[in-house]
């Protein structure tokens, strides 16, 4: 990316969001604050972010409604949880939303600058699209924009989360060949989130919900015992 990237903290906590927002630009990040999901919805209404920090309890709402907004408006944006309710309800539910990491509060410094510092990483790759995947790409019955990440079914779009979209992005790069779930971890995890085979594989369930004529009998992702998964069906539009 160009120049530093930029970054919204959504924290209503003001000595933490002070500590936390001092600390990010002394490491080279340009940083804007908001202290409510309203302030934060105008901010990311105005600019465009990399990655956003947000707290999940906030005075006029929560960060996973946010998190919807986020998603609709910035696909692109990379996102972190920050919670003091680092509960596995949660974690999973940010998950789904499309988080692409969750930090529990109080948490080292240190170690949340690895974790932004990997999501923006993943992220660029992510904007890198080579040429055969621009545009719209036909994958089962959905019409899917890796530039855009996004995928529409019947007419209606969605965003894809980071992780959808790495994950399926890396089987249509490898249609027709075996993908092994080592490989696939490698692509959307980092090794700091603690991801297991089970993981690509639950993944795997929801993309192919996305994408199967009938997710009870895929056809276009199809298992491969002791490998992984391989693709069988993409076409340009």
């Amino acid at each position: 990316m160009n120049g530093p990237a930029r970054l919204l903290v959504v924290e209503d906590e003001r000595n933490v969001a002070e500590t936390l927002i001092e600390r990010l630009r002394a490491s080279g990040f340009q940083v804007t604050r908001a202290d409510s999901a309203a302030s934060a919805r105008r901010a990311i209404a105005e600019a465009q972010f990399q990655l956003a920090l947000l707290d999940v309890g906030l005075p006029d709402g929560n960060g996973f409604e946010l998190a919807r907004v986020l998603r609709e408006l910035a696909p692109a944006t990379a996102i972190i949880f920050l919670t003091a309710h680092a509960s596995a309800e949660d974690r999973i539910r940010g998950l789904e939303l499309g988080a692409d990491d969750y930090v529990a509060k109080p948490f080292h410094f240190r170690e949340l600058l690895l974790r932004i510092q990997n999501c923006l990483k993943r992220a660029q790759d992510l904007a890198q699209v080579p040429g055969e995947m621009r545009g719209q790409v036909r994958i089962g019955r959905a019409l899917v924009d890796f530039e855009r990440f996004s995928a529409t079914l019947d007419g209606e779009s969605r965003a894809l989360t980071h992780k959808e979209c790495a994950v399926l992005r890396l089987l249509a790069e490898r249609a027709g060949k075996a993908v092994s779930r080592d490989e696939i971890l490698d692509r959307a995890w980092s090794a700091d989130e603690f991801p297991t085979s089970r993981t690509v594989d639950n993944f795997i369930v929801r993309l192919r919900k996305l994408i199967e004529f009938d997710a009870a009998d895929p056809r276009v992702i199809r298992s491969i015992r002791g490998v992984g998964y391989l693709l069988t069906e993409i076409t340009r539009e």
